[in-house]
């Protein structure tokens, strides 16, 4: 495995660095009910509400070099609360002027539907008088004709099912997968999540490395068939605490290990930490850099969260607009950015920190902060 300070001085060269610009998740719980009238999408630059998802991600790109984002938006916002409808012409026609203005700065831009495998509490494909595998594959289809001709999407099935049977999922993820092929997208990049909300940790035990990896294109191939990983830093990884209390390196060792006995590659889509307390700050710049140092395998990452959250929000990675410009919290300056990108600002030093003693800190010099533990 590469050396943690050895993958501080390295950029991934694939997919890359990036945040969620959330809004178009608004009003989803972990049941699949959205409602769509809290539906918040980033489009404060064109006058239309919430944040300012287009300048956030013009100010990532060129002042943090990012170049992934995460635009996560409900299957009933889509459809007007229809299940089974069409896209509704509005609404979609919103939804695209956030993806357009994404793929105006260059990066990929990830169209992500957040309905934990769910409509309004029941599970795609396996719940009784519930949403069926043919209406959520005629939305991928249509998201997929949308997009065919743009080489920068990547189409993410669906935000953290849970609580499913895996094998009946992973059918039901190859039927999307076929209809996305199908529909003209031949090689954009199609993420792939599992059970247990999509959990590193859970990968192996769930059955979901297992089952996703019998999914294949049309002509029996897995290219550009990745899997999506997600992983909190809190108690329960629900990304609701302010307490850190891991850094994750057990579950991305495990993780990464099944995906390079496969030959297969991931993107972590979804993580995060609160910049409340120090602490959150050691284990989530650890946990970014041991992703980086397993490139291998992992080859993107994308935090939560920014777009119409309020920079108070716990988990918020919202730039400040102060002075003319966008200015990043420290959290993702130093943990994200700062261990892909500035090597030339990082000092090695010992440290206390918390009663115990860290032989090897990363230490910021501009901001005076640790940021990473080196082992």
């Amino acid at each position: 495995m590469v050396s943690v300070l050895s993958a501080l001085r390295q950029r991934l060269t694939w997919f890359g660095l990036g945040v969620s610009i959330a809004g178009g998740d608004f009003g989803c719980t972990t049941d699949g009910s959205c409602t769509a009238g809290s539906t918040q999408l980033p489009l404060g630059s064109f006058g239309l509400g919430g944040g300012d998802g287009e300048g956030q991600m013009k100010h990532f790109v060129q002042d943090d070099m990012m170049n992934l984002f995460r635009l996560p938006i409900s299957w009933q916002y889509l459809v007007n609360n229809q299940l089974g409808g069409s896209l509704n012409d509005a609404n979609f026609a919103k939804y695209d002027r956030l993806v357009q203005a994404c793929l105006a700065t260059g990066a990929q831009c990830m169209v992500e539907i957040h309905n934990f495998a769910r409509w309004n509490g029941k599970i795609i494909g396996q719940s009784p008088s519930g949403p069926t595998d043919d209406q959520f594959v005629a939305l991928w289809a249509s998201l997929a004709a949308k997009y065919a001709k743009a080489d920068k999407i990547v189409f993410e099935l669906m935000n953290e099912p849970h609580d499913l049977d895996i094998k009946i999922w992973a059918a039901t993820c190859q039927k999307a997968v076929t209809a996305i092929r199908n529909a003209g997208a031949l090689t954009q990049t199609v993420l792939l999540p599992g059970t247990g909300f999509s959990s590193a940790g859970d990968l192996v035990s769930s059955g979901s490395g297992d089952a996703l990896m019998g999914i294949k294109n049309p002509d029996g191939s897995t290219e550009n068939l990745l899997l999506a990983v997600h992983k909190y830093l809190d108690a329960d990884n629900s990304g609701t605490h302010a307490e850190c209390v891991t850094n994750n390196t057990a579950a991305f060792a495990e993780a990464a290990n099944f995906l390079r006995k496969a030959g297969r590659k991931a993107i972590v889509s979804e993580t995060g930490a609160s910049p409340s307390n120090m602490l959150c700050y050691m284990h989530f710049c650890v946990q970014n850099a041991f992703i980086n140092a397993n490139s291998d395998v992992f080859v993107g990452l994308v935090s939560w969260g920014a777009g119409s959250f309020d920079s108070s929000y716990l988990m918020s990675q919202t730039p400040v607009f102060e002075g003319g410009r966008f200015v990043d919290n420290p959290l993702l300056a130093q943990c994200l950015v700062g261990i892909w990108m500035a090597s030339d600002y990082l000092a090695t030093v010992p440290t206390t920190f918390d009663g115990l003693v860290y032989p090897h800190i990363l230490f910021d010099k501009r901001q005076g902060l640790p940021c990473v533990v080196v082992a």
